[in-house]
């Protein structure tokens, strides 16, 4: 070693801020601060306003359905640029990012499952991949999840969360709607239940079809339910709209949803409506001209449900 030479002391650097806040977060609608883990403990719910949070698709399958009973299906069919679509990048691209984001070949995982031992036909949007946007792909899945209902004569539950039809596929995803609306007018004519859940936010082209669609319409609590956003309504009538328009609230009161449920109790429900539909087919096509349905979801909302089942 030189005269003038000298070594450097070996001093750790910390590339990261340990602090006692790591993994506290301000709440969207309450504005407290809650721990990451916490929110995971509860669902995805904030435990001091119960403000509901986005479940990715796994969540969503673990929160309703027995535990490994879930099996994928049509994994084979896969989405492809058509139309060769072309925005500030080229739609294949924007295929690629989803797929890679949300580990999904598209925005629908379907399948069949169990939910307290009965087997049904499920289908769950994934709002991460493009907004969860219908295109052609989610539309067929969707198609073949009725007929495969219909054909096994299962329950169906569709759990949405979207934006709405998806642009890039233009004509291709309108048409969709239709297709959806005429297969589950056919899983209506054979008495079949099928039960809409929706969360927030859905919206447009998914809101206008089957998601509006259900025997029964169940939607989380304040939940963003409508088929333009309030802000482009907004500017389109030039006028503000009322106090928590076009949140499920609003909707259960304007008649347009049937039930608020809670996350916590999102699974008892439905197992409670399977019960009651699958040993009462005929009640799902005249339900509501009988009044029954009415009745039915009065219950179901003041927790009386082995009175029902009686």
């Amino acid at each position: 070693m030189g005269l003038f030479s000298r070594s450097k002391p070996k001093i750790k650097v910390e590339t990261t801020k340990k602090d006692s806040y790591s993994g506290w977060i301000k709440c969207s609608n309450c504005l407290d601060m809650i721990h990451a883990n916490e929110l995971k403990d509860n669902l995805n719910c904030c435990p001091k306003c119960d403000y509901h949070y986005r479940l990715s698709v796994a969540q969503r399958r673990d929160l309703l359905l027995d535990e490994n009973s879930f099996t994928p299906m049509y994994t084979d069919i896969k989405p492809k640029d058509t139309l060769k679509f072309v925005d500030t990048q080229k739609y294949s691209k924007r295929l690629k990012a989803a797929q890679d984001k949300s580990k999904n070949d598209e925005a629908i995982v379907v399948g069949i499952g169990k939910i307290n031992n009965k087997q049904v036909a499920i289908g769950i949007l994934d709002f991460s991949f493009m907004a969860g946007s219908m295109g052609s792909v989610v539309g067929e899945k969707i198609t073949l999840l009725i007929e495969y209902a219909i054909e096994k004569k299962l329950p169906l539950i569709i759990v949405s969360a979207s934006g709405g039809a998806r642009m890039q596929e233009s004509i291709l995803s309108l048409m969709q709607m239709a297709k959806t609306a005429a297969a589950l007018t056919r899983l209506h004519a054979e008495n079949l239940l099928y039960l809409s859940v929706l969360t927030n936010p859905t919206t447009g082209g998914v809101t206008a079809s089957f998601a509006s669609l259900g025997d029964i319409i169940i939607a989380e609590p304040k939940a963003l339910i409508a088929f333009a956003g309030p802000r482009v309504v907004e500017q389109t009538i030039n006028q503000k709209l009322p106090p928590g328009a076009q949140k499920s609230e609003f909707l259960l009161e304007n008649g347009m949803i049937d039930l608020i449920v809670k996350r916590t109790e999102l699974k008892k429900k439905i197992s409670f409506f399977i019960d009651f539909f699958m040993n009462n087919p005929k009640d799902i096509s005249n339900g509501k001209q009988k009044g029954k349905l009415k009745q039915l979801l009065k219950i179901a909302d003041t927790n009386k449900e082995d009175k029902a089942l009686k």
